[in-house]
């Protein structure tokens, strides 16, 4: 959750530094893909998470302050601290990516070749009707450990769906934006265009 979401009062340390990982691990990703798929909204998703990530930031800085009360917690601070820096510049270079947007497509054109290249790579695949995935819960086929590929985004019609977790259901129509393998992306493609049963 948020921070601008949050109304049940402070988090401890321990609290926002998971909030940080969690956003740290997804927001690079959501930034190459919007650079990939020339998505606006995308680029929006990135600067709201950059936003809060400097938000959770300044949030431990406090609660850090506050909670020291030895030399030894002040250390024990720093450190920690370190951390949610180095979180936090992750999401800067993020938003540093999505801002390539801003350069007319066209002036671009390294980037596809550059990012096809990679390992693991970004593509797009909809969900058809029949397929095995429509209706599913993303936790319970075990995505990511049965096929080397992780969901980073759902298309949903008009709505982005951003925070993808095992609890998110995946319906026909969809179109998932996902990162990983070849051959990963493979099985799950043929798995979401019907061709494939989910074993």
């Amino acid at each position: 959750m948020r921070v601008s979401e949050r109304k049940d009062g402070p988090r401890n340390i321990k609290e926002m530094l998971t909030e940080m990982k969690d956003i740290s691990e997804s927001i690079v990703d959501l930034g190459y893909s919007a650079v990939i798929f020339n998505s606006e909204d995308m680029a929006k998703e990135v600067k709201v998470l950059e936003d809060t990530m400097d938000e959770l930031l300044n949030e431990m800085r406090v609660t850090a302050i506050l909670a020291a009360r030895t030399q030894e917690d002040a250390e024990q601070m720093a450190a920690t601290l370190q951390v949610a820096a180095a979180a936090e510049k992750i999401s800067d270079a993020a938003g540093d990516i999505v801002r390539l947007l801003e350069i007319d497509i066209e002036k671009r054109p390294f980037l596809s070749s550059i990012l096809a290249g990679a390992d693991e790579k970004i593509r797009s695949v909809a969900i058809s009707q029949g397929s095995d995935l429509s209706g599913r819960v993303v936790g319970d086929l075990e995505v990511e450990s049965e096929t080397g590929v992780r969901i980073i985004a759902i298309k949903r019609r008009k709505r982005w769906i951003y925070e993808v977790d095992g609890d998110t259901r995946m319906k026909a129509g969809d179109y998932l934006v996902v990162r990983g393998v070849e051959d990963g992306f493979d099985r799950l493609r043929d798995v979401a265009q019907g061709v494939s049963p989910w074993s």
